[in-house]
């Protein structure tokens, strides 16, 4: 069995000086799409200090981890603090990246069991770490975020429609969709009952981009590869009746008010 130290050799007084922050989805949104998509972003996680209490001291060594699924978290940041801002409910910290681990993040593979509900730990929890794996190159394991999370560009949905959780998860719910240009604002609400459902609807979006929606077919596909986004307002059971899901798109449309100031 191969432990995390085994890998990073941390000397005993930077041990003692350690501290590892484990990054969990929550309703600011998935930190593992946030790897695979806006990864800077999760430096804003790592560094972040919550309303009344600070999470790292200046000269701390900072590991970061996001789960992957259940007990299997990947490396993605180790890093020294520099400055504290004092700053609370906020990025609380400057800090540099310590060059000599940048090659295992993004690649290195924990297990970890943590029956705490803290998710910024002391170094002594480093010898429960367990190293699953050290990948070839950087992790690219596209799961499916969960449906409230979905918020993607199209060329982010075109790397991931066809992964396996994603398709999986798609093909087997009905919904009601939104589609959103980021050049102007403007909005489109669809439906999704057909032949595998989401997936199949999202898919024609990708081979062509307008769907045969009539007024995005007015639209270059150029355009809507570069601005559009897409996500998911709600989601039923493949067994629910045709007509709860129309009803449901109406009444987006209505509160969204899309056919006056959107594309439908």
């Amino acid at each position: 069995m191969i432990l995390l130290n085994d890998i990073l050799k941390l000397s005993a007084s930077d041990l003692e000086n350690t501290k590892v922050r484990f990054n969990i989805r929550n309703s600011a949104g998935d930190p593992l799409f946030l790897f695979k998509h806006r990864r800077d972003e999760l430096q804003i996680w790592q560094f972040w200090n919550y309303r009344k209490r600070k999470s790292f001291k200046l000269g701390n060594i900072t590991v970061g981890f996001i789960r992957i699924e259940g007990n299997k978290w990947l490396l993605f940041d180790i890093s020294r603090i520099t400055r504290d801002l004092n700053k609370f409910n906020d990025v609380g910290y400057e800090y540099e990246k310590i060059e000599e681990y940048e090659k295992y993040c993004g690649r290195l593979i924990i297990e970890f069991k943590n029956r705490s509900m803290t998710l910024i730990r002391n170094s002594p929890i480093i010898k429960n770490c367990k190293v699953l794996q050290i990948l070839d190159g950087t992790f690219d394991n596209d799961i499916f975020p969960g449906y409230e999370y979905v918020n993607v560009t199209w060329q982010e949905l075109r790397q991931v429609i066809n992964k396996d959780s994603w398709k999986t998860a798609l093909e087997n719910q009905k919904g009601v969709y939104l589609i959103t240009d980021t050049s102007n604002g403007k909005m489109y609400v669809g439906s999704a009952y057909g032949t595998n459902m989401l997936h199949g609807r999202w898919s024609n979006y990708i081979g062509n981009g307008h769907g045969g929606n009539v007024e995005l077919r007015e639209l270059s596909f150029d355009h809507i590869q570069q601005y559009f986004k897409y996500s998911i307002l709600d989601i039923f059971k493949s067994t629910i009746d045709d007509k709860v899901i129309l009803k449901r798109e109406s009444w987006w449309k209505k509160n969204l008010m899309t056919n006056e100031f959107g594309y439908n």
